[in-house]
């Protein structure tokens, strides 16, 4: 085919036109890569500025980036260094602390009743410690042993030296809710009349409590509890201080009924009783109080119900840290969440009374040990005794003879304190 004039000519025209577009398409594209140019810039007024004066402005910087990380590494390196429990040495300014009297006096009293305790109570240091420091804490003390271990007699050596009003009930199986709190009484010359229970005293002692029947001895949870009674329609308020110690048999199976778990929940500490040493033994032989009357060893009251309530007002004041108490919670919650060697064993964790507990009694420990400031240590002292009657185990616990005090240690050995 023959091209005329005018079509080389329009081709010519269309060969320009592309050529312009690819040049404006390289042209636009073309400014990207002209960028670094650009960024190139700033870099060389860097390097220019850095011997001008302004330089001088340059290690101000890492002066100011210092203060902001020297002290997370202070509080790094302390945290490594400084042994368990010096943060709670001393109380943060501020906080009301017990005085070194205030310490005193109270140890004093500690003594005393110890002292007094040991004409009658020998060896049995746990027990007679963990008697106390349930007066201290305001609470209530269940003690389990067998027979014959003097459960009954170290409740009333602590009575006797204390000075406060102390009455006994025996339970049996025959025994009524009335006969513990009392009831309204109708007579012609009087007519209705409130007689009171043994329960208004300050020391009650509840012995052999699982052999009663769960009603009656559902008798004495709202006394334990709110410091109250009710009989008929009237509401009466218990002496100041309020204090029951129960034994219990764990060995026999006849005529026993095991606690509900809304009343053993109300005793702060469970006391395990063992044998006396032979030692001990040897000497509770030769003065034994079988042969001899209770009042022949002559215990006299040490203290008196004000200096009570003065030592467990003292108690509340004693300082625990907030790292002290998350050890406290990160135990109870080891029960629930079941995360541990063992915890198959676990068929119901702790409730808040566990935590209430740790908290008051790891306290009331420390100021036995003459401290006003919570150790871990007291923690770990507390918890088997605050802890053992509130895990309820499964039947296969009871098949491979786990009892709660395995367990307790296995959550201590997986817990540590921050």
């Amino acid at each position: 085919m023959v091209i005329n004039k005018e079509e080389r000519v329009l081709q010519e025209r269309l060969k320009n036109l592309e050529n312009k577009y690819k040049e404006n398409l390289f042209s636009e594209g073309g400014e990207k890569p002209v960028e670094p140019k650009i960024k190139e810039e700033p870099e060389e007024q860097e390097v220019e500025e850095a011997p001008e004066p302004e330089v001088e402005e340059k290690p101000k910087s890492p002066e100011l980036e210092q203060p902001v990380k020297r002290p997370t590494l202070k509080t790094g390196i302390k945290k490594l260094i400084r042994p368990a429990g010096k943060k709670v040495l001393t109380p943060p300014t501020g906080v009301k602390k017990l005085s070194e009297t205030e310490v005193k006096r109270c140890t004093n009293n500690i003594l005393k009743l110890k002292k007094e305790m040991s004409k009658v109570i020998l060896g049995q240091e746990d027990i007679v410690n963990g008697l106390i420091m349930g007066l201290l804490c305001n609470a209530h003390v269940l003690v389990e042993g067998v027979p014959g271990i003097a459960k009954t007699l170290a409740i009333r050596a602590l009575a006797s030296s204390s000075g406060c009003v102390v009455k006994r009930v025996q339970f049996t199986v025959d025994m009524l809710p009335t006969d513990i709190i009392g009831l309204t009484n109708y007579t012609p010359e009087k007519g209705f009349e409130i007689i009171k229970g043994p329960i208004f005293a300050n020391f009650i002692i509840a012995d052999e409590i699982n052999r009663a029947p769960p009603k009656t001895q559902s008798a004495l949870i709202e006394g334990m509890q709110e410091k109250q009674v009710t009989i008929g329609r009237k509401k009466f308020h218990l002496p100041n201080p309020f204090f029951v110690m129960a034994t219990e048999n764990p060995i026999e199976n006849a005529g026993v009924y095991p606690l509900p778990e809304a009343q053993i929940d109300r005793f702060l500490f469970k006391l395990i009783m063992g044998y006396p040493k032979e030692e001990v033994e040897r000497k509770v032989m030769e003065t034994n109080i079988t042969l001899k009357k209770f009042e022949n060893f002559g215990l006299k009251p040490v203290i008196n119900p004000k200096e009570i309530i003065i030592m467990q007002e003292l108690v509340q004041k004693v300082y625990l840290d907030n790292d002290i108490k998350s050890y406290i919670l990160s135990i109870v919650k080891k029960t629930r969440n079941k995360d541990f060697k063992g915890s198959e064993y676990v068929t119901y964790g702790s409730s808040p009374r566990a935590s209430i507990g740790l908290f008051i009694a790891s306290k009331a420990r420390a100021l036995m040990q003459g401290r006003n400031y919570v150790l871990p240590e007291d923690v770990k002292k507390v918890v088997f005794d605050v802890m053992r009657h509130r895990l309820i185990l499964s039947y296969k616990a009871t098949l491979d003879k786990i009892n709660a005090d395995s367990i307790i240690q296995e959550i201590l050995n997986s817990v540590s304190v921050k």
